[in-house]
């Protein structure tokens, strides 16, 4: 079952990215997703399954995710 992500969720990764960040932002879902670093704004695109394992935890979930 796949995991509930949304754009705008902010996620913590297993590994830090070169830059020193942690925490990314979802651009985009689906069976592929784009993700931002919120330290340098790089953007990185991953195919779900290989996401979904990378994610240690949601950070943030989305303003409009919560109701």
């Amino acid at each position: 079952m796949p995991m509930k992500l949304f754009v705008g969720d902010i996620v913590e990764m297993k590994k830090m990215h070169p830059c020193g960040g942690l925490q990314w932002e979802i651009m985009r879902t689906g069976m592929d997703f784009r993700i931002k670093c919120l330290k340098c704004n790089h953007q990185v695109m991953l195919p779900r399954p290989d996401f979904e394992k990378r994610i240690k935890k949601i950070i943030k979930a989305a303003e409009e995710n919560k109701q």
